[in-house]
This record gives structure tokens, sequence and C-alpha cells, in this order.
């Protein structure tokens, strides 16, 4: 079974519903880093020398790569990434080998060969 790696940055108070959405399009779970900070095409305000960015999440996704392109589609339309500014990114990355998947890959498999 081959995996992707699909991390996605989004607001904090989107985690819950990406998460939801992403499993429902096939994920099995995810790690969750909280309290990132980053900065896109414009710079975040500051009032009174105060930064006022938004707080985001690292979510971090393994998943099986028939799988992957629509949790990524998913977690894409769920966080609004390309219709409002400033929501966030996802990417998806190869995975050349995994440990510690054992568990999942019998409920995937069955997953994988409805899709099929």
């Amino acid at each position: 079974m081959h995996f992707k790696l699909i991390i996605a940055f989004v607001d904090d108070d989107m985690t819950a519903d990406v998460m939801q959405a992403a499993r429902e399009a096939g994920a099995t779970g995810a790690t969750i880093i909280g309290n990132a900070r980053g900065e896109g095409l414009k710079p975040p305000k500051s009032f009174w020398g105060l930064s006022l960015e938004a707080h985001r999440d690292v979510l971090l996704f393994l998943v099986e790569q028939h799988l992957s392109r629509q949790i990524l589609e998913t977690i894409s339309a769920t966080a609004k990434f390309d219709t409002t500014s400033g929501t966030g990114i996802a990417i998806q990355l190869d995975v050349e080998d995994a440990v510690g998947v054992n568990h999942q890959i019998e409920k995937l498999t069955e997953i994988v060969e409805k899709q099929l």
C-alpha cells in the first residue's frame, strides 16, 4: 500500500470542520500541531506593536494514495482555500515508506477496493 502525506495549514477555528470533512472523505486520522504562525502575500496587521495575526494549526494526514486527491480537495473546499484569501493552504507529498500503520491498512484496503 502506498501513502501520501497531506499537510494542511488552517485557521485554528476551522480545524474541527476540516478534520471531520477529511474523515468523511477517507482520512483515518491526523496529527495536529497547534499555534503555528505564518505570512501570506500581505503581512499581518499590527495594533500598537501587537500582532493581529490569526492562529493556525498544522494538520498532518497520512492517507492512502488513491484517496489522497479527494481528501485534499475536500480539505480545500471546507477551509475555503481557493475562495477566501488568507485562509490557509494544503500540500501533498509522496511518502516513500511508513511504519506503524498496519492497523489502518485493513480498513483502508476495504475502502480503496470499493473506490476502484
